[in-house]
Protein backbone atom coordinates (compact mmCIF):
# COMPACT_ATOMS: atom_id res chain seq x y z
CA UNK A 1 0.00 0.00 0.00
CA UNK A 2 1.61 3.27 -0.67
CA UNK A 3 2.14 5.87 1.84
CA UNK A 4 -0.81 8.03 0.91
CA UNK A 5 -3.48 5.25 1.13
CA UNK A 6 -2.01 4.45 4.75
CA UNK A 7 -2.27 8.28 5.89
CA UNK A 8 -5.97 7.95 4.55
CA UNK A 9 -6.75 4.59 5.97
CA UNK A 10 -5.17 5.61 9.53
CA UNK A 11 -7.05 9.24 9.23
CA UNK A 12 -10.55 8.48 7.78
CA UNK A 13 -13.76 7.35 10.03
CA UNK A 14 -16.37 7.26 6.92
CA UNK A 15 -16.43 3.57 7.24
CA UNK A 16 -17.32 3.76 11.19
CA UNK A 17 -20.80 4.98 10.54
CA UNK A 18 -22.15 1.61 8.39
CA UNK A 19 -22.13 -0.52 11.85
CA UNK A 20 -21.79 2.23 14.64
CA UNK A 21 -23.73 0.34 16.82
CA UNK A 22 -22.00 -2.95 15.98
CA UNK A 23 -18.75 -1.34 16.20
CA UNK A 24 -19.60 -0.50 19.56
CA UNK A 25 -20.67 -3.28 20.97
CA UNK A 26 -17.93 -5.38 19.76
CA UNK A 27 -15.12 -3.10 21.23
CA UNK A 28 -17.28 -3.03 24.16
CA UNK A 29 -16.76 -6.71 24.60
CA UNK A 30 -13.35 -6.83 23.19
CA UNK A 31 -12.69 -3.87 25.23
CA UNK A 32 -13.74 -5.85 28.39
CA UNK A 33 -12.04 -8.89 28.18
CA UNK A 34 -9.03 -6.84 27.99
CA UNK A 35 -9.65 -4.91 31.42
CA UNK A 36 -10.68 -8.37 32.52
CA UNK A 37 -7.49 -9.66 31.61
CA UNK A 38 -5.61 -6.13 32.92
CA UNK A 39 -7.42 -6.78 36.14
CA UNK A 40 -6.12 -10.26 37.37
CA UNK A 41 -2.63 -9.22 36.28
CA UNK A 42 -2.88 -5.88 38.14
CA UNK A 43 -4.97 -7.73 41.11
CA UNK A 44 -1.67 -9.96 40.86
CA UNK A 45 0.49 -7.07 41.35
CA UNK A 46 -1.41 -5.96 44.21
CA UNK A 47 -1.32 -8.60 46.28
CA UNK A 48 2.38 -9.53 45.61
CA UNK A 49 3.63 -6.59 46.08
CA UNK A 50 2.15 -5.83 49.31
CA UNK A 51 3.49 -8.85 50.71
CA UNK A 52 7.06 -7.93 49.25
CA UNK A 53 7.01 -4.01 50.19
CA UNK A 54 5.98 -2.25 53.57
CA UNK A 55 3.36 0.84 53.48
CA UNK A 56 6.55 3.03 53.98
CA UNK A 57 7.50 1.92 50.50
CA UNK A 58 4.18 2.66 49.04
CA UNK A 59 3.84 5.83 50.61
CA UNK A 60 6.86 7.60 49.44
CA UNK A 61 6.26 6.89 45.82
CA UNK A 62 2.74 8.12 46.35
CA UNK A 63 4.07 11.21 47.22
CA UNK A 64 5.82 11.94 44.19
CA UNK A 65 3.04 10.33 41.78
CA UNK A 66 0.09 12.43 43.97
CA UNK A 67 1.94 15.52 42.32
CA UNK A 68 2.99 13.68 38.71
CA UNK A 69 -0.52 13.43 38.60
CA UNK A 70 -1.08 17.02 39.01
CA UNK A 71 1.17 17.63 35.64
CA UNK A 72 0.39 13.90 33.75
CA UNK A 73 -2.72 15.77 32.49
CA UNK A 74 -0.98 18.70 30.38
CA UNK A 75 1.15 15.86 28.98
CA UNK A 76 -1.59 14.85 26.72
CA UNK A 77 -3.19 18.42 26.36
CA UNK A 78 -6.51 17.35 25.58
CA UNK A 79 -5.10 16.73 22.18
CA UNK A 80 -5.96 12.91 21.98
CA UNK A 81 -9.36 14.04 22.65
CA UNK A 82 -9.55 16.69 19.66
CA UNK A 83 -7.90 14.02 17.65
CA UNK A 84 -10.80 11.27 18.34
CA UNK A 85 -13.51 14.06 18.58
CA UNK A 86 -12.66 16.25 14.94
CA UNK A 87 -15.04 14.31 12.22
CA UNK A 88 -12.11 15.45 9.51
CA UNK A 89 -8.55 15.77 10.11
CA UNK A 90 -5.37 15.86 7.93
CA UNK A 91 -1.83 14.14 8.31
CA UNK A 92 -0.94 18.05 8.75
CA UNK A 93 -2.71 18.52 11.67
CA UNK A 94 -2.16 15.14 13.17
CA UNK A 95 1.65 15.46 12.76
CA UNK A 96 1.76 19.27 14.39
CA UNK A 97 -0.31 17.93 17.32
CA UNK A 98 2.20 15.18 18.12
CA UNK A 99 5.26 18.23 17.98
CA UNK A 100 3.36 19.59 20.32
CA UNK A 101 2.72 16.61 22.75
CA UNK A 102 6.17 16.07 22.44
CA UNK A 103 7.13 19.17 23.59
CA UNK A 104 5.17 19.23 26.26
CA UNK A 105 6.14 16.27 27.70
CA UNK A 106 9.95 17.24 27.50
CA UNK A 107 9.31 20.29 29.39
CA UNK A 108 7.22 18.69 31.91
CA UNK A 109 10.16 15.75 32.35
CA UNK A 110 12.65 18.51 32.94
CA UNK A 111 10.49 20.61 34.90
CA UNK A 112 10.04 17.46 37.36
CA UNK A 113 13.91 16.78 37.35
CA UNK A 114 13.73 20.90 38.12
CA UNK A 115 11.43 20.67 40.71
CA UNK A 116 12.43 17.42 42.88
CA UNK A 117 15.01 18.78 45.68
CA UNK A 118 12.10 21.14 46.52
CA UNK A 119 9.38 18.07 46.68
CA UNK A 120 11.83 16.28 49.10
CA UNK A 121 12.10 19.31 51.10
CA UNK A 122 7.91 19.80 51.15
CA UNK A 123 7.89 16.10 52.35
CA UNK A 124 11.38 16.07 54.27
CA UNK A 125 12.08 13.49 52.80
CA UNK A 126 15.67 13.04 50.78
CA UNK A 127 15.16 9.86 48.86
CA UNK A 128 12.24 12.13 46.88
CA UNK A 129 14.58 13.35 44.54
CA UNK A 130 15.67 10.31 42.63
CA UNK A 131 12.05 8.81 42.78
CA UNK A 132 10.96 12.12 41.01
CA UNK A 133 14.04 12.30 38.71
CA UNK A 134 13.17 8.97 37.57
CA UNK A 135 8.91 8.97 37.25
CA UNK A 136 9.46 12.49 35.31
CA UNK A 137 10.48 10.44 31.89
CA UNK A 138 6.49 9.27 32.15
CA UNK A 139 6.80 12.50 30.93
CA UNK A 140 8.35 12.28 27.78
CA UNK A 141 6.86 8.77 27.00
CA UNK A 142 3.76 10.01 27.05
CA UNK A 143 4.37 12.75 24.87
CA UNK A 144 5.62 10.46 21.86
CA UNK A 145 2.65 8.01 22.86
CA UNK A 146 -0.43 10.38 22.48
CA UNK A 147 -1.46 11.04 18.89
CA UNK A 148 -0.98 7.31 18.02
CA UNK A 149 -3.14 6.45 20.38
CA UNK A 150 -5.67 8.66 19.62
CA UNK A 151 -5.66 7.41 16.40
CA UNK A 152 -6.28 3.80 17.33
CA UNK A 153 -9.18 4.60 19.43
CA UNK A 154 -10.47 7.07 16.53
CA UNK A 155 -10.63 4.33 14.06
CA UNK A 156 -12.28 2.25 16.74
CA UNK A 157 -9.41 -0.38 16.58
CA UNK A 158 -10.09 -1.98 19.80
CA UNK A 159 -8.82 -5.11 19.21
CA UNK A 160 -5.53 -3.54 18.91
CA UNK A 161 -6.06 -1.52 21.97
CA UNK A 162 -6.28 -4.87 23.68
CA UNK A 163 -3.52 -6.69 23.14
CA UNK A 164 -1.55 -3.52 23.19
CA UNK A 165 -2.45 -3.30 27.14
CA UNK A 166 -2.69 -6.40 28.27
CA UNK A 167 0.71 -6.94 26.21
CA UNK A 168 2.32 -4.14 28.31
CA UNK A 169 0.63 -5.56 31.57
CA UNK A 170 1.92 -8.56 31.24
CA UNK A 171 5.59 -7.28 31.01
CA UNK A 172 5.43 -4.88 33.27
CA UNK A 173 3.67 -6.49 36.18
CA UNK A 174 6.94 -9.54 36.50
CA UNK A 175 9.50 -6.77 35.78
CA UNK A 176 8.22 -5.18 38.95
CA UNK A 177 7.52 -8.18 41.28
CA UNK A 178 10.87 -9.47 40.00
CA UNK A 179 12.34 -6.61 41.33
CA UNK A 180 10.66 -6.24 44.67
CA UNK A 181 11.78 -10.10 45.29
CA UNK A 182 15.51 -8.73 44.55
CA UNK A 183 15.30 -6.38 46.87
CA UNK A 184 14.85 -3.12 44.93
CA UNK A 185 11.75 -1.62 47.34
CA UNK A 186 9.96 0.99 46.34
CA UNK A 187 12.11 1.14 43.20
CA UNK A 188 9.48 -2.10 42.01
CA UNK A 189 6.77 0.50 42.27
CA UNK A 190 8.47 2.58 40.19
CA UNK A 191 9.50 0.52 37.80
CA UNK A 192 6.16 -0.64 36.73
CA UNK A 193 4.34 2.18 35.22
CA UNK A 194 7.27 3.22 33.44
CA UNK A 195 7.59 -0.29 32.11
CA UNK A 196 4.14 -0.47 31.35
CA UNK A 197 3.92 3.13 29.65
CA UNK A 198 7.05 2.35 27.91
CA UNK A 199 5.88 -1.33 26.45
CA UNK A 200 2.65 1.08 25.29
CA UNK A 201 4.52 3.64 23.23
CA UNK A 202 6.29 1.22 21.56
CA UNK A 203 3.37 -1.09 20.46
CA UNK A 204 1.24 1.75 19.64
CA UNK A 205 3.70 2.93 17.08
CA UNK A 206 4.10 -0.35 15.63
CA UNK A 207 0.30 -1.02 15.12
CA UNK A 208 -0.69 2.58 13.98
CA UNK A 209 0.91 2.94 10.14
CA UNK A 210 1.49 6.53 10.21
CA UNK A 211 4.76 8.20 10.87
CA UNK A 212 4.41 11.87 11.78
CA UNK A 213 5.47 14.86 9.71
CA UNK A 214 7.02 18.32 10.07
CA UNK A 215 5.46 20.61 12.08
CA UNK A 216 3.40 22.99 9.72
CA UNK A 217 2.02 26.67 10.96
CA UNK A 218 -0.72 26.55 7.92
CA UNK A 219 -2.13 23.29 9.62
CA UNK A 220 -4.97 24.55 11.00
CA UNK A 221 -4.85 23.62 14.17
CA UNK A 222 -5.42 26.38 16.96
CA UNK A 223 -8.76 24.90 17.54
CA UNK A 224 -7.90 21.92 18.15
CA UNK A 225 -5.83 22.93 20.41
CA UNK A 226 -8.09 25.62 21.87
CA UNK A 227 -10.37 22.46 22.43
CA UNK A 228 -7.70 20.04 23.67
CA UNK A 229 -6.19 22.80 26.44
CA UNK A 230 -9.58 23.16 27.78
CA UNK A 231 -9.26 19.35 28.21
CA UNK A 232 -6.14 19.43 29.65
CA UNK A 233 -6.76 22.67 31.84
CA UNK A 234 -10.01 20.43 33.03
CA UNK A 235 -8.21 16.65 33.40
CA UNK A 236 -5.66 19.16 35.57
CA UNK A 237 -8.40 20.25 37.86
CA UNK A 238 -9.44 16.97 38.15
CA UNK A 239 -5.93 15.59 38.92
CA UNK A 240 -5.89 18.41 42.08
CA UNK A 241 -9.20 16.65 43.09
CA UNK A 242 -7.79 13.11 43.04
CA UNK A 243 -4.54 13.93 44.33
CA UNK A 244 -5.17 16.70 47.26
CA UNK A 245 -6.32 14.04 49.12
CA UNK A 246 -2.75 12.18 49.32
CA UNK A 247 -0.35 15.28 49.07
CA UNK A 248 -2.35 16.53 52.59
CA UNK A 249 -2.27 12.92 54.24
CA UNK A 250 1.29 12.81 52.74
CA UNK A 251 2.33 16.11 54.26
CA UNK A 252 0.59 16.52 57.81
CA UNK A 253 0.91 12.48 58.50
CA UNK A 254 3.83 11.23 56.89
CA UNK A 255 4.64 7.95 54.42
CA UNK A 256 3.36 5.40 56.61
CA UNK A 257 -0.07 6.71 57.07
CA UNK A 258 -0.14 8.11 53.14
CA UNK A 259 0.44 4.17 51.97
CA UNK A 260 -2.28 3.07 54.15
CA UNK A 261 -4.51 5.38 52.76
CA UNK A 262 -2.95 5.09 48.68
CA UNK A 263 -3.04 1.09 48.96
CA UNK A 264 -6.72 1.45 50.09
CA UNK A 265 -8.03 3.87 47.41
CA UNK A 266 -6.23 2.43 44.94
CA UNK A 267 -7.22 -1.04 45.66
CA UNK A 268 -11.37 0.39 45.58
CA UNK A 269 -10.65 2.21 42.00
CA UNK A 270 -9.11 -0.90 40.99
CA UNK A 271 -12.67 -1.69 39.23
CA UNK A 272 -14.07 1.79 38.57
CA UNK A 273 -10.50 1.84 36.33
CA UNK A 274 -10.95 -1.18 34.96
CA UNK A 275 -14.69 -0.18 33.98
CA UNK A 276 -14.63 3.41 33.12
CA UNK A 277 -11.58 2.90 30.94
CA UNK A 278 -13.16 0.61 28.50
CA UNK A 279 -16.12 2.22 28.52
CA UNK A 280 -14.52 5.37 27.67
CA UNK A 281 -12.40 4.21 25.14
CA UNK A 282 -15.99 3.21 23.94
CA UNK A 283 -17.82 6.01 24.91
CA UNK A 284 -16.56 8.92 23.57
CA UNK A 285 -15.63 7.82 20.06
CA UNK A 286 -19.38 6.60 19.70
CA UNK A 287 -20.97 9.80 21.57
CA UNK A 288 -18.75 12.24 19.00
CA UNK A 289 -20.21 10.17 16.04
CA UNK A 290 -24.09 10.93 17.28
CA UNK A 291 -23.20 14.51 18.25
CA UNK A 292 -26.30 15.71 15.12
CA UNK A 293 -28.42 12.89 17.06
CA UNK A 294 -29.33 14.27 20.36
CA UNK A 295 -31.97 11.61 21.30
CA UNK A 296 -29.90 8.82 20.24
CA UNK A 297 -27.10 10.29 21.74
CA UNK A 298 -28.99 10.84 24.90
CA UNK A 299 -30.29 6.60 24.85
CA UNK A 300 -26.95 5.68 24.28
CA UNK A 301 -25.68 7.91 27.59
CA UNK A 302 -28.69 6.23 29.84
CA UNK A 303 -27.98 2.33 28.48
CA UNK A 304 -24.46 3.00 28.98
CA UNK A 305 -25.15 3.95 32.51
CA UNK A 306 -27.62 1.26 33.63
CA UNK A 307 -24.93 -1.51 32.43
CA UNK A 308 -22.06 0.55 34.59
CA UNK A 309 -24.30 0.38 37.58
CA UNK A 310 -25.49 -2.93 36.89
CA UNK A 311 -21.73 -4.39 36.90
CA UNK A 312 -20.19 -1.63 39.75
CA UNK A 313 -22.72 -1.89 42.43
CA UNK A 314 -23.16 -5.38 43.37
CA UNK A 315 -19.08 -4.91 43.35
CA UNK A 316 -18.72 -1.74 45.90
CA UNK A 317 -21.95 -3.38 48.45
CA UNK A 318 -19.88 -6.14 48.78
CA UNK A 319 -16.70 -4.68 49.36
CA UNK A 320 -18.12 -2.14 51.54
CA UNK A 321 -20.06 -4.99 53.73
CA UNK A 322 -16.48 -6.77 53.70
CA UNK A 323 -13.97 -4.35 53.85
CA UNK A 324 -11.57 -5.45 56.67
CA UNK A 325 -11.36 -9.04 55.11
CA UNK A 326 -10.61 -7.97 51.55
CA UNK A 327 -8.34 -6.05 52.80
CA UNK A 328 -6.44 -8.60 54.97
CA UNK A 329 -6.83 -11.39 52.60
CA UNK A 330 -5.73 -9.33 49.68
CA UNK A 331 -2.60 -6.86 51.18
CA UNK A 332 -1.94 -8.92 54.01
CA UNK A 333 -2.21 -8.54 58.25
CA UNK A 334 0.03 -5.26 57.62
CA UNK A 335 -2.49 -3.17 55.89
CA UNK A 336 -5.68 -3.97 58.30
CA UNK A 337 -5.63 0.25 59.02
CA UNK A 338 -6.41 0.46 55.60
CA UNK A 339 -9.83 -1.26 56.06
CA UNK A 340 -11.88 1.66 57.66
CA UNK A 341 -10.51 4.58 55.33
CA UNK A 342 -11.47 1.60 52.44
CA UNK A 343 -14.83 0.95 53.54
CA UNK A 344 -15.18 4.84 53.67
CA UNK A 345 -14.21 5.41 50.40
CA UNK A 346 -16.78 3.18 48.86
CA UNK A 347 -19.43 5.74 49.60
CA UNK A 348 -17.72 7.90 46.65
CA UNK A 349 -16.54 5.45 44.09
CA UNK A 350 -19.78 5.20 42.57
CA UNK A 351 -20.04 9.32 42.15
CA UNK A 352 -16.65 9.21 40.55
CA UNK A 353 -17.61 6.52 38.30
CA UNK A 354 -20.38 8.48 37.03
CA UNK A 355 -18.36 11.72 37.19
CA UNK A 356 -15.96 9.60 34.66
CA UNK A 357 -19.10 9.49 32.23
CA UNK A 358 -19.53 13.16 32.72
CA UNK A 359 -16.25 13.81 31.62
CA UNK A 360 -17.10 11.82 28.22
CA UNK A 361 -20.40 14.35 27.69
CA UNK A 362 -18.37 17.47 27.85
CA UNK A 363 -16.10 15.66 25.55
CA UNK A 364 -17.81 14.42 23.23
CA UNK A 365 -20.15 17.24 22.04
CA UNK A 366 -17.05 19.48 21.93
CA UNK A 367 -18.09 21.41 24.80
CA UNK A 368 -14.29 21.85 26.93
CA UNK A 369 -15.25 25.08 28.09
CA UNK A 370 -18.40 24.02 30.18
CA UNK A 371 -16.28 21.08 31.43
CA UNK A 372 -13.73 23.76 32.90
CA UNK A 373 -15.60 26.12 34.19
CA UNK A 374 -17.81 23.39 36.21
CA UNK A 375 -14.55 21.87 37.33
CA UNK A 376 -13.24 25.41 38.11
CA UNK A 377 -16.08 25.36 40.51
CA UNK A 378 -16.62 22.61 42.31
CA UNK A 379 -12.64 21.98 42.75
CA UNK A 380 -12.16 24.30 45.63
CA UNK A 381 -14.99 22.73 47.28
CA UNK A 382 -13.33 19.37 47.28
CA UNK A 383 -10.03 20.27 47.96
CA UNK A 384 -11.48 22.00 50.87
CA UNK A 385 -13.10 19.07 51.99
CA UNK A 386 -9.73 16.90 52.49
CA UNK A 387 -7.96 19.90 53.94
CA UNK A 388 -11.21 20.47 56.65
CA UNK A 389 -10.97 16.24 57.55
CA UNK A 390 -7.03 16.63 58.00
CA UNK A 391 -7.06 17.10 61.63
CA UNK A 392 -8.85 13.75 62.17
CA UNK A 393 -6.85 11.08 60.21
CA UNK A 394 -6.81 9.93 57.17
CA UNK A 395 -10.33 8.37 58.00
CA UNK A 396 -11.41 12.22 58.56
CA UNK A 397 -10.01 12.69 55.07
CA UNK A 398 -12.15 10.10 53.67
CA UNK A 399 -15.09 11.10 55.24
CA UNK A 400 -14.92 14.10 54.55
CA UNK A 401 -14.48 14.01 50.44
CA UNK A 402 -17.05 11.15 49.95
CA UNK A 403 -19.36 13.27 51.80
CA UNK A 404 -18.88 16.49 50.12
CA UNK A 405 -18.62 14.59 46.38
CA UNK A 406 -22.38 12.95 46.73
CA UNK A 407 -23.80 16.33 48.25
CA UNK A 408 -22.63 18.24 45.21
CA UNK A 409 -23.33 15.48 42.54
CA UNK A 410 -26.68 16.07 41.59
CA UNK A 411 -25.57 19.99 40.42
CA UNK A 412 -22.92 18.68 38.34
CA UNK A 413 -25.23 15.69 36.75
CA UNK A 414 -28.29 18.78 36.23
CA UNK A 415 -25.43 21.30 34.55
CA UNK A 416 -23.87 18.68 32.34
CA UNK A 417 -27.07 17.58 31.04
CA UNK A 418 -28.04 21.34 29.74
CA UNK A 419 -28.70 21.78 26.04
CA UNK A 420 -29.04 17.58 26.20
CA UNK A 421 -32.65 15.40 26.10
CA UNK A 422 -31.04 14.25 28.89
CA UNK A 423 -32.65 14.78 32.92
CA UNK A 424 -31.81 14.03 36.60
CA UNK A 425 -34.94 11.91 36.44
CA UNK A 426 -34.46 9.70 33.01
CA UNK A 427 -30.93 9.02 34.85
CA UNK A 428 -32.94 8.20 37.95
CA UNK A 429 -34.98 5.66 36.00
CA UNK A 430 -31.76 4.39 34.47
CA UNK A 431 -30.01 3.29 37.36
CA UNK A 432 -32.41 3.47 40.62
CA UNK A 433 -32.79 -0.36 40.22
CA UNK A 434 -29.32 -1.76 40.14
CA UNK A 435 -28.46 1.14 43.05
CA UNK A 436 -31.43 0.09 45.21
CA UNK A 437 -30.67 -3.62 45.13
CA UNK A 438 -27.17 -2.92 45.92
CA UNK A 439 -28.47 -1.41 49.24
CA UNK A 440 -30.98 -3.93 49.54
CA UNK A 441 -27.36 -6.65 49.28
CA UNK A 442 -25.66 -4.70 52.07
CA UNK A 443 -28.26 -4.77 54.27
CA UNK A 444 -29.06 -8.34 53.58
CA UNK A 445 -25.24 -9.17 53.98
CA UNK A 446 -24.54 -7.15 57.67
CA UNK A 447 -27.50 -8.96 58.64
CA UNK A 448 -25.80 -12.60 57.43
CA UNK A 449 -22.67 -11.69 58.97
CA UNK A 450 -24.11 -10.51 62.41
CA UNK A 451 -26.45 -13.61 62.94
CA UNK A 452 -24.04 -16.14 61.75
CA UNK A 453 -20.89 -14.15 63.48
CA UNK A 454 -17.77 -15.64 61.32
CA UNK A 455 -14.37 -15.15 63.19
CA UNK A 456 -12.30 -15.76 60.27
CA UNK A 457 -11.41 -14.78 57.01
CA UNK A 458 -12.78 -17.03 54.42
CA UNK A 459 -16.14 -17.49 55.96
CA UNK A 460 -17.00 -13.78 56.70
CA UNK A 461 -16.45 -13.32 52.53
CA UNK A 462 -18.65 -16.69 52.15
CA UNK A 463 -21.54 -15.13 54.36
CA UNK A 464 -21.50 -11.36 53.23
CA UNK A 465 -21.36 -13.24 49.49
CA UNK A 466 -24.38 -15.19 50.66
CA UNK A 467 -26.27 -12.25 51.90
CA UNK A 468 -26.04 -10.47 48.56
CA UNK A 469 -26.71 -13.42 46.77
CA UNK A 470 -30.02 -13.71 49.00
CA UNK A 471 -31.22 -10.27 48.64
CA UNK A 472 -30.59 -10.44 44.21
CA UNK A 473 -32.06 -13.91 44.15
CA UNK A 474 -35.86 -12.62 46.19
CA UNK A 475 -35.55 -9.15 44.20
CA UNK A 476 -36.53 -11.38 41.07
CA UNK A 477 -40.30 -11.28 42.72
CA UNK A 478 -40.22 -8.17 41.80
CA UNK A 479 -41.87 -7.29 38.47
CA UNK A 480 -39.73 -4.13 37.75
CA UNK A 481 -36.30 -5.74 38.95
CA UNK A 482 -37.56 -9.05 37.04
CA UNK A 483 -37.42 -6.80 33.62
CA UNK A 484 -34.85 -4.75 33.98
CA UNK A 485 -32.78 -8.21 34.50
CA UNK A 486 -34.48 -9.89 31.28
CA UNK A 487 -33.22 -6.53 29.54
CA UNK A 488 -30.11 -6.61 30.82
CA UNK A 489 -29.87 -10.38 29.74
CA UNK A 490 -31.22 -9.62 26.20
CA UNK A 491 -28.55 -7.11 26.29
CA UNK A 492 -25.32 -9.27 26.93
CA UNK A 493 -27.30 -11.74 24.61
CA UNK A 494 -26.63 -8.70 22.17
CA UNK A 495 -23.32 -8.49 22.68
CA UNK A 496 -22.30 -12.25 23.13
CA UNK A 497 -24.15 -12.73 19.74
CA UNK A 498 -22.37 -9.44 17.96
CA UNK A 499 -18.77 -10.37 19.13
CA UNK A 500 -19.11 -14.16 17.89
CA UNK A 501 -19.99 -12.63 14.39
CA UNK A 502 -16.99 -10.20 14.65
Amino acid sequence: MSTQGQLVDALSTDHLHADLKGRSVRGGVVTLTSQGAQFLLTSASTVVLARLLTPADFGLVAMVTSIAGLAQAFADFGLSEATIQRQEISHEQVSTLFWINVGIGLTLMLVMVALAPLLAWFYREPRLNRIASLVSLTFLIGGLRVQHNALLRRQMRYVSLAVRDVTSSAIAVPVAITLAWRGAGYWAIVALPLTFNFTQMALSWLMVRWMPGLPRRAAKVRSMVTFGGNVAASYAIGAVNRSADSVLNGWYWGAYQLGLYSRAYNLLMLPVRQLSAPAGSVAVPTFSRLQNDPERFARYYLRLANLMMWITTPIFGFLFVAAQPVIVLVLGAQWVGAAPVFQILVFSALGQLLFESVIWLFVSRGESGRLLKLLLVISPIIVGSFAIGLPFGIKGVALSGSLVLVAIFPWVLKYAFRGTPLSLKRLGRAIRCPIGLALCGIASAELALRLAAPQRLVPQLLVAALGFAAAYLLSMLVRPVREEAMSLRKLLSELRLTSQSA
